[in-house]
C-alpha cells in the first residue's frame, strides 16, 4: 500500500473519532468484544476505520489468557444468526423463492466474517489479520471450538490471497534489505546463517531465488524457492549450498533444481502457494534461458524417520504381499538408530542403506494417511503438483535436522512439463505415486523367507 493511500486512511480514521461516540467501547474500556460489536453495527466508513484502528490496538496489548477469553467469545457469540436462519428454511418449506435463499445466505454467514471485512480497512488491516490467525492456530488443537473462526478466517484468506492478485518477484542482492532479512528469517529447510550465505544463494550466475508477494503485504514474502541452475541432478545438497564451488554461466544450464520452497507466513497456513509458484517460476526460466530442458527438485523426506519409529514400535510384521527385507539384525541396525543416530550405526551404514533405501521406496509407495494420499507432506505437495518421484539419495543431506526427520535422506522429483497434467489427475484421482521404474523395483524387494513389513501408518 502506498503512504498516500495509508495516510488517507489513518486521517479519515483520525476524523472518524470526531463521529462516533467510542466512550463505551473504547481501548481503555479493555472490552474488545465490545468494540467488535460496535464496528459491527457501524455504517459510517470513517467511524469503522476508527473502530477497527482501536480493535487491533488493544488487540495488540491482550496477554494469553486475553486472547483466549476473546477467541472464545469470537467462536461463541459472532456466530451465523440461528434464530434467523431456522425461520427462513420454515419459509422455504412452502414458499422456496430466490428472494429467500438470498436471505438464508445472508444469515447464515456468520458475523464473525463481516467483522473481519471491517477489520481490514485499516492500514495493514490484512497483515494484522494474518498474525490474529497465527494466535488462533496456537490454541487450535487445546480447542477444538475455534475451527469455526478459523473456517471464517481461512475462508475469507481463501479469497483475498487468490493466485491472480500474486505477484512473482524475483530476489537479488539490490532486493530491499527488509526482505532480504526475511529470505533469512524463514528459511525453513536449509539454514541460511549470514548475510554471505543469502548472497552464495541468491547473486551468481547460476542461482536464483522467487517469491510470491501480495499488493497489501508489500514486503512480506508469502512463500519462496531457491533455485540450482545446472547441468545434472544432484544427489546431495551440500555441493549446492557449499560457500565455495565452481559456478557455471547461466546460459550453460541445461537443469534446473528446486532446492528449497519456504512458506512465510504461518497465518495463512492451509492457503497453497507452492504449486503455482514451482509452475510459474518454471516457465519465467524457460523464458529467460530457453535451453534448460529438465525442472526437479532435490528434497527432504520429514515424516521418514516418525514412519520408521512407528513401524519398529508397532512390530508389525507379516509373511504376506511384497516389501522390504526386515530381518531381525536389521531390525535391530534401525533400532540403534533411531536411539542414538549415527553413533548408533557405526560399523552397520552399508547394512542401514541396502535395507533402508529399499524401506524407503516402499515408503512413498504405501505408507498412506487416512485420505489414501503419501504420509509423506512433501510428496503429498509434489506428486500432487504432477511431479514424478525420480530418485532417492543416501546420505544426500547430513544435518542434524535431516537426521532427525529424513534419517539423512533426500529425493529427486522430476517437473516435466508434458506430463504434469497427466500426473496430477492420476494422483488426485486415481491415488497413483507416479514413480520412475527403478524406485517401484526397489519397493518390491524380497525374500520369501524373510519377514516382510506391512504397511503401518
Amino acid at each position: 500500500m502506498t503512504s498516500f493511500f495509508r495516510d488517507l486512511l489513518v486521517a479519515i480514521g483520525e476524523r472518524g473519532r470526531n463521529l462516533v461516540d467510542l466512550q463505551q467501547a473504547s481501548p481503555q474500556s479493555k472490552d474488545l468484544p465490545a468494540i467488535a460489536k460496535a464496528l459491527l453495527s457501524q455504517k459510517g466508513e470513517a467511524s469503522g476505520i476508527a473502530l477497527a484502528d482501536d480493535f487491533f490496538s488493544l488487540y495488540e496489548k491482550l496477554e494469553t489468557a486475553e486472547l483466549d477469553h476473546f477467541f472464545n467469545i469470537l467462536a461463541e457469540q459472532f456466530g451465523p444468526d440461528i434464530d434467523s436462519v431456522r425461520k427462513i428454511i420454515g419459509e422455504l418449506g412452502d414458499h422456496p423463492t430466490a428472494e429467500a435463499v438470498l436471505e438464508l445466505h445472508k444469515k447464515a454467514e456468520p458475523q464473525r466474517q463481516e467483522l473481519f471485512r471491517r477489520l481490514n480497512q485499516v492500514p495493514e488491516g490484512t497483515l494484522k489479520l494474518v498474525r490474529l490467525r497465527e494466535d488462533l492456530l496456537e490454541r487450535l488443537d487445546k480447542n477444538p471450538r475455534l475451527a469455526e473462526v478459523d473456517a471464517d478466517l481461512h475462508h475469507l484468506f481463501h479469497s483475498w490471497f487468490n493466485r491472480g492478485f500474486l505477484v512473482l518477484k524475483r530476489i537479488t542482492w539490490s532486493t530491499p534489505a527488509s526482505v532480504l532479512e526475511k529470505i533469512i528469517k524463514y528459511e525453513a529447510v536449509h539454514e541460511i546463517a549470514s548475510w554471505e550465505e543469502l548472497r552464495q544463494r541468491i547473486e551468481p550466475a547460476d542461482r536464483r531465488c522467487y517469491a510470491f508477494f501480495h499488493p497489501v503485504l508489500v514486503e512480506e514474502p508469502l512463500i519462496f524457492v531457491e533455485v540450482a541452475l545446472g547441468d545434472e541432478m544432484p544427489d546431495a545438497i551440500e555441493p549446492v549450498i557449499a560457500r565455495k564451488r565452481e559456478t557455471i554461466k547461466d546460459s550453460d544450464a541445461r537443469l534446473a533444481t528446486f532446492y528449497s520452497i519456504s512458506n512465510c507466513q504461518q497465518g495463512l497456513s492451509g492457503i497453497s502457494f507452492g504449486s503455482f509458484l514451482i509452475k510459474q517460476v518454471a516457465r519465467e526460466l524457460l523464458r529467460e534461458l530457453p535451453q534448460l530442458k529438465s525442472f526437479v527438485t532435490l528434497s527432504p523426506v520429514p515424516g521418514f524417520k516418525s514412519w520408521l519409529l512407528k513401524l519398529v514400535k508397532n512390530k508389525k510384521y507379516t509373511e504376506q504381499g511384497t516389501a522390504p527385507i526386515l530381518t531381525p539384525e536389521t531390525i535391530g541396525v534401525i533400532k540403534d538408530f533411531l536411539a542414538n543416530g549415527w553413533s548408533g550405526a557405526t560399523g552397520k551404514q552399508q547394512t542401514l542403506e541396502k535395507n533402508l533405501l529399499p524401506l524407503s521406496a516402499w515408503y512413498f509407495l504405501n505408507a498412506k494417511d487416512r485420505f489414501n494420499k503419501p504420509y509423506d507432506f512433501v510428496a503429498r505437495f509434489h506428486l500432487g503438483n504432477g511431479a514424478r518421484l525420480e530418485r532417492i539419495n543416501w546420505l544426500a543431506d547430513r544435518s542434524a535436522k535431516s537426521f532427525e526427520q529424513s534419517a539423512g535422506i533426500m529425493v529427486n522429483y522430476l517437473y516435466d512439463l508434458d506430463d504434469i497434467e497427466k500426473n496430477h489427475e492420476a494422483f488426485a484421482n486415481d491415488d497413483r505415486v507416479i514413480t520412475a521404474s527403478i524406485i517401484s523395483r526397489m519397493a518390491k524387494y524380497n525374500s520369501s523367507s524373510s519377514q516382510i513389513l506391512e504397511e503401518t501408518s
